[in-house]
């Protein structure tokens, strides 16, 4: 058992609260998902779901489309047909108005993210899944490069991919940290370690929040170079030092001399084992009287499952375009391996930002 703190846990898929009506209308759409997304995303970038958005309550013909957007009538017809059953849109007396799922899938931020991250990043290797979990490798990713791992290309992805998969990432974490930073700063830092820092936005956050503080950073070297020319635009040369590290090498050893370590979103890049590993790592670098501050997405944390499908789904991108062996975790089994590599969970702080738990480890 963890020493953990008891935190209320949100009640997620404990029911089938489906009518059999509903439920063979989700099999369906499942069935159709292929196609389901496509049209969808071509309603949304052809400008269509845009047209039928500013005809608001009075609505709009087919033929009044079709003289707005650059595509055949016959393209517009079905597609307009198609977002019908998605839900996108709805028609009364021929005329077409946009559906609430239609005018977030149209202007929510979250959902268009998240939507071009699945199509630029993930769409071609889902059908490398199946693969992909035989093998425990990310047989997906030879779509994008020649790489083991994510990772090893992050910074030279092809685009639209490394736009965006940084989007996504960026999105998520970045809403954590104006939350984050005052929980790390309350024990005073002198120096933060930054691990899996890729691009340096949370250690320029820090930066910025405390002027005395210093930053060692530690990643791969391609990502090291990126978050290097950061800090120099930004001015923060003086204060930053970098570290390359090969976290998953058991012959790599992190810095000493810091106070705090911090990782955001980085963790779930790992397989268990590996996560414990990374952990020991940290436990034989800290002093006795330090911190380590994970930041991090919980499926089993979240208030509603419809955020909690979203991270499940992100699991499938581990499995076939990132690694192969990571997810994002149910917690049980993350605070389990900080047991097993030495740490106490002191404070553990959910619904931070968009979806982010904050655990708060000290060495047992």
């Amino acid at each position: 058992m963890t020493d953990t703190p008891v935190v209320k846990k949100p009640a997620l898929f404990e029911t089938d609260k489906k009518s059999a009506l509903d439920a063979i209308s989700q099999a369906q759409f499942i069935a159709f998902a292929p196609y389901i997304f496509q049209a969808s995303i071509l309603l949304r970038d052809k400008g269509i779901l845009k047209v039928v958005e500013e005809s608001r309550v009075n609505g709009i013909s087919l033929e009044d489309v079709v003289t707005k957007v650059n595509m055949p009538h016959y393209s517009v017809r079905i597609l307009l047909e198609a977002g019908l059953g998605i839900g996108l849109v709805y028609r009364k007396e021929d005329k077409f108005f946009l559906a609430k799922t239609g005018h977030f899938f149209l202007n929510d931020p979250m959902s268009r993210i998240n939507t071009d991250f699945m199509r630029d990043v993930c769409y071609d290797g889902a059908q490398d899944l199946e693969q992909s979990l035989e093998d425990g490798k990310p047989r997906g990713l030879r779509h994008l490069g020649p790489w083991d791992t994510i990772y090893q290309g992050l910074s030279i992805l092809p685009e639209p991919a490394n736009k965006s998969w940084f989007n996504f990432d960026h999105y998520y974490s970045d809403n954590a940290f104006p939350e984050a930073l005052p929980l790390v700063f309350s024990h005073n830092p002198k120096k933060i370690m930054d691990i899996g820092a890729n691009t340096g936005k949370f250690t320029l956050a820090c930066l910025g929040y405390n002027s005395q503080v210093e930053l060692g950073l530690v990643d791969l070297q391609v990502q090291l170079n990126v978050a290097q020319k950061n800090m120099e635009a930004a001015g923060y040369g003086d204060r930053v030092k970098y570290f390359e590290r090969n976290m998953l090498d058991p012959q790599t050893n992190l810095p000493e001399g810091y106070d705090i370590i911090w990782m955001s979103q980085f963790l779930d890049c790992f397989a268990d084992d590996e996560i414990v590993a990374i952990l020991e790592k940290c436990h034989r670098a800290l002093p006795d009287s330090g911190r380590v501050y994970i930041n991090e997405t919980f499926w089993d944390r979240q208030r509603f499952e419809a955020s909690a499908l979203s991270l499940q789904m992100t699991s499938l991108y581990f499995t076939t375009m990132a690694n192969g062996n990571s997810q994002m975790y149910d917690s049980k089994v993350f605070l389990e391996l900080v047991n097993k590599a030495g740490f106490t969970v002191v404070n553990q702080t959910d619904n931070v930002g968009l979806s982010h738990t904050i655990l708060e480890l000290v060495k047992k």
